[in-house]
């Protein structure tokens, strides 16, 4: 998958990440809270319209394969669709295995954000990404040398402030601490010229 690990490495960080993030979702689902990016686009979908969170997720990736592809190159695409495919699948079906009868708002949202915030940091780590907003976040990263935590944490807060309209304001200050807590994480680990992911020949 790439030069710097092993493919046994790589496996293991994309179903490690995926697996971390799903279970952040599952969290911020249980008490309604809502977050960033295309997975906060998907949940915000979820209670707008009859799609589930893998289906709206899925989606809502497509589009950002085309810039994936024009700057990250084939292998960094093909890993984010596999990557975004587990998480899609994961959240939709973790039920089957998981059952949370109830968790405190306040934890889901900093233990939730947290899980996201680590299991994005693992992914990114391996020249892959969770697509949309992730793509757009590493090619800035790549090529103008802002931190993929910096925008991912603006275009996540603003996706948040978005759903004012359709849930209570006290979800809406705990979804905005699940964001930061997800982005402080990307921010203080994912920096340029560490682990960052470089354009890969078509």
């Amino acid at each position: 998958m790439d030069k710097d690990h092993s493919l046994r490495e790589n496996l293991l960080a994309l179903l490690l990440g995926s697996a971390l993030v799903s279970l952040g979702v599952i969290f911020f689902n249980k008490v309604g809270l809502l977050t960033g990016g295309t997975a906060g686009l998907a949940i915000f979908l979820t209670k707008v319209s009859a799609l589930s969170f893998g289906q709206a997720f899925f989606a809502l990736n497509l589009p950002f394969y085309i810039l994936s592809v024009m700057r990250m190159g084939w292998r960094f695409t093909l890993n984010t669709f596999i990557a975004v495919s587990i998480v899609s699948v994961a959240v939709d079906h973790l039920y089957r295995v998981i059952d949370i009868a109830h968790i405190d708002p306040i934890y889901a949202a900093l233990i939730g954000g947290g899980l996201i915030g680590t299991g994005m940091l693992v992914i990114f780590r391996h020249k892959m990404s969770l697509g949309g907003f992730n793509i757009l976040a590493l090619y800035l990263q790549e090529r103008f040398g802002i931190r993929a935590g910096k925008v991912q944490m603006a275009l996540d807060c603003a996706i948040v402030v978005m759903s004012l309209f359709i849930v209570d304001l006290s979800l809406i200050a705990l979804s905005i601490l699940g964001a930061i807590t997800t982005n402080l994480i990307l921010a203080m680990n994912h920096k340029p010229g560490r682990y960052q992911a470089k354009s890969q020949a078509a």
